[in-house]
């Protein structure tokens, strides 16, 4: 499936979470330094988070 961080098309198999995703766009140091993150509609996410075909993320 393809989700996007940042508007950068991540790559991951089915069932993967909101934090694999992150890792895969190499954004977790962000997640580190306190930053969160959002889906498209501003909510706030978890990591645990589940993730669907085409959904776009955020990190702010």
């Amino acid at each position: 499936m393809r989700v996007y961080v940042d508007d950068k098309p991540v790559d991951l198999v089915p069932g993967m979470s909101v934090k694999h995703a992150l890792i895969r766009a190499g954004r977790m140091a962000a997640i580190a330094a306190g930053l969160k993150v959002y889906d498209a509609w501003g909510h706030e996410l978890g990591l645990d988070g589940a993730l669907a075909d085409g959904m776009k993320i955020f990190v702010k």
